[in-house]
């Protein structure tokens, strides 16, 4: 029988955790919010959408301070995935041509859906033939196309 392990400390944020703390503490408080508030009347699936749109932010905003502004190391941004601060999956498919603006993966797993397809939130809005109000049934998102 294998020994068990005893400990308990996560390892410590590394150096410039702090510089970033306070804007993930209030995506840490939206989030509580989001998921203490009641559901919204109607459908179900309505239920998650504010909880995938904040999910969404932050995992932007952890890529955005790596990727985009240089701002953060390579160790914290890994030590940020690890954590949990930012959904590493997401993160790979944004790195993707064509996937850029991807609002969940759920819009991109084609099991899921009745036409093994991807979700209608992907595709271009110029190549939609009705002027209705397209809403992803997933997320809540209204376009996530790479040409919108």
């Amino acid at each position: 029988m294998p020994a068990i392990r005893h400990s308990s400390k996560r390892k410590p944020p590394p150096e410039g955790f702090s510089d970033i703390e306070d804007d993930l503490l209030v995506f840490a408080n939206k989030m509580k919010d989001a998921q203490n508030k009641p559901p919204p009347p109607g459908p179900k699936h309505m239920a998650q959408w504010e909880i995938f749109q904040i999910a969404h932010q932050r995992s932007r905003y952890v890529y955005d301070l790596y990727y985009e502004k240089e701002a953060i190391s390579k160790q914290l941004y890994e030590w940020l995935l690890k954590n949990g601060y930012a959904d590493a999956m997401l993160i790979a498919k944004w790195k993707k041509q064509g996937y850029e603006k991807l609002c969940c993966l759920r819009c991109v797993q084609t099991k899921e859906t009745n036409f093994n397809s991807t979700c209608i939130c992907r595709v271009p809005r110029a190549q939609l033939k009705e002027d209705g109000d397209m809403q992803c049934v997933s997320c809540g998102c209204r376009g996530c196309a790479s040409s919108d």
